[in-house]
């Protein structure tokens, strides 16, 4: 069951924040690089431990990576920026709604999402205050994104048919934007006042050792694509150059976007 007594944290503004430029070494830590070796590049453990997998990598992998943000340096391929924001909220039912203001008086919109038919039958509306509490909630939104450029790179790479350095770049683009969403979710837990929950070991915060959780869109919490739009209008995510792509798809390729919730029980469940 869900408990709705937890305290409500104060965002530090109401509304959105660009962050145009984030330098590419700072969102490095936060690159997964065991999904980038084994799953992007395709470097699987083939019978190794996993220290002697570690070993390996640190010696053989390490060195491409160090090599293509070298290169990045020197280039800048990848352009990281972010919008990200506070709204206040409520929930009524399966719907999360979203104000003009704290006062609750006028509407902005509304998410719907599913509940699960099975087990606790969550639903993301259940982590926040609802509107017959008479408590006003906060939701965080945040779009990311390592921008144009870094796509086009990786596809005149392809096109010249330099297949080994197109799977390594589309894949560190690929992580590199996972590691923003990773970066921003971290900057809202500390203006939130609950960062210093966090686990220690960046590592582990893949393993969502935090408070709260990030549900992205087109998983089965909230499984509405076309729901991202609503989102891109709250943050003015045209800002960093994201809009909707075809089929509900964000465009530029490498960009994510996601509601966080601060509620200490909030986890990824299936439907």
């Amino acid at each position: 069951m869900i408990v709705r007594d937890n305290p409500v944290p104060a965002p530090p503004f109401w509304g959105s924040k660009c962050l145009d430029h984030i330098p590419v070494r700072s969102i490095v830590p936060y690159i997964n690089r065991n999904t980038l070796y084994k799953f992007q590049w395709g470097y699987k453990s083939q019978g190794k431990t996993l220290a002697e997998y570690q070993q390996w990598a640190r010696v053989e992998l390490d060195p491409i990576l160090n090599r293509l943000l070298a290169r990045d340096d020197e280039a800048r391929i990848l352009r990281p920026q972010a919008v990200y924001g506070y709204f206040p909220c409520q929930s009524q039912g399966d719907d999360l709604i979203l104000y003009e203001d704290e006062s609750g008086r006028r509407e902005r919109c509304r998410f719907t999402f599913p509940r699960q038919s099975s087990g606790k039958r969550l639903c993301i509306a259940d982590f926040f205050r609802a509107v017959d509490s008479g408590d006003m909630d906060v939701v965080g939104m945040q779009v990311v994104t390592v921008g144009q450029h870094a796509s086009d790179f990786a596809r005149e790479l392809f096109e010249k048919n330099q297949y080994q350095d197109y799977l390594y770049w589309h894949g560190l683009n690929v992580e590199t934007t996972e590691g923003l969403a990773e970066f921003i979710h971290k900057r809202i837990r500390a203006e939130l006042g609950f960062g210093r929950e966090d686990a220690r070991a960046v590592s582990d915060l893949f393993k969502q050792r935090y408070r709260g959780s990030r549900y992205s869109f087109g998983y089965p919490a909230c499984p509405n694509l076309s729901d991202q739009e609503k989102i891109l209008e709250l943050l003015d995510a045209a800002r960093i150059g994201v809009v909707m792509g075809e089929e509900g798809q964000l465009w530029p390729e490498e960009s994510t976007s996601a509601i966080v919730v601060h509620h200490p029980q909030a986890k990824y469940f299936s439907a």
